[in-house]
């Protein structure tokens, strides 16, 4: 397992990619600390790991909060004595352009997309130097490096963690820490809502249409059931530093 004895913190875990992410790392051999805001997603995705026979636990955390993070990632350290690995995962959807976009709108998209990573690296960095590296991976979007219809408030979000993972990886990289940006695409989950609205509603819609027949052939693909390659699987790319990752599914 390839992340064997590691310490990993995953924020909005309770649901959705960080989830999914959450209950991968454990299968590869890490303890999850899952920090979703929701203390009932949060505990509900730590007994679906441990029922696996994983290492999971729930510390649910709003990431709005500066003092939460900060407890977050100390009784992470009482508890374990390290941190090698923070998604910080945590987003949220506003709709609108320009015209339509208010600023309390603007500022909420930047308290959650944007400072909220800010907040949540700051926490741990001393922590990985200390211990001589650690990985730190933020989550933006395709939206970050592409432009799309409406949702400025989001695009522009989502292009800032882009530009903030790269610096920090250039800053960070002395101190054997490693900082990349998910950009993934669409993801048929309820955190695209949003998005959906902002179309006019899945029902109908010409562009929510054909994703959703993209999944539904790829749920009948056999890409989906066999394995890609045989052998041991492969190891961790400890070189990757400061990519978007650009994903979908």
């Amino acid at each position: 397992m390839i992340l064997q004895d590691r310490i990993a913190i995953v924020t909005a875990s309770g649901s959705g990619i960080g989830r999914a992410g959450a209950v991968k790392m454990a299968s590869e051999g890490a303890t999850v600390i899952l920090a979703d805001l929701s203390p009932e997603r949060s505990e509900e995705a730590a007994s679906q790991i441990r029922d696996a026979g994983d290492q999971a636990e729930a510390h649910p955390t709003d990431v709005t909060d500066a003092e939460a993070i900060v407890a977050l990632v100390e009784e992470t350290l009482l508890r374990h004595g390290r941190i090698d690995i923070l998604h910080s995962h945590a987003g949220v959807q506003v709709g609108g352009g320009i015209e339509d976009l208010d600023a309390a709108g603007l500022d909420r998209s930047h308290e959650v997309n944007v400072r909220s990573h800010f907040q949540l690296g700051k926490a741990v960095v001393p922590a990985m130097k200390e211990q001589g590296g650690g990985v730190i991976l933020l989550t933006s979007s395709n939206a970050g490096l592409v432009p799309d219809y409406g949702m400025l408030a989001y695009l522009t979000t989502k292009a800032a963690v882009v530009m903030m993972a790269k610096q920090m990886a250039l800053d960070l990289a002395p101190h054997h820490i490693r900082v990349n940006a998910l950009c993934p695409g669409w993801v048929d989950t309820p955190f695209n809502e949003a998005y959906i609205k902002e179309f006019g509603g899945r029902a109908g819609n010409p562009r929510i249409s054909a994703v959703d027949g993209i999944n539904r052939r790829h749920s009948r693909s056999r890409l989906n059931t066999q394995p890609l390659q045989s052998g041991p699987p492969p190891q961790p790319p400890r070189y990757l530093q400061a990519k978007p990752l650009c994903r979908s599914g």
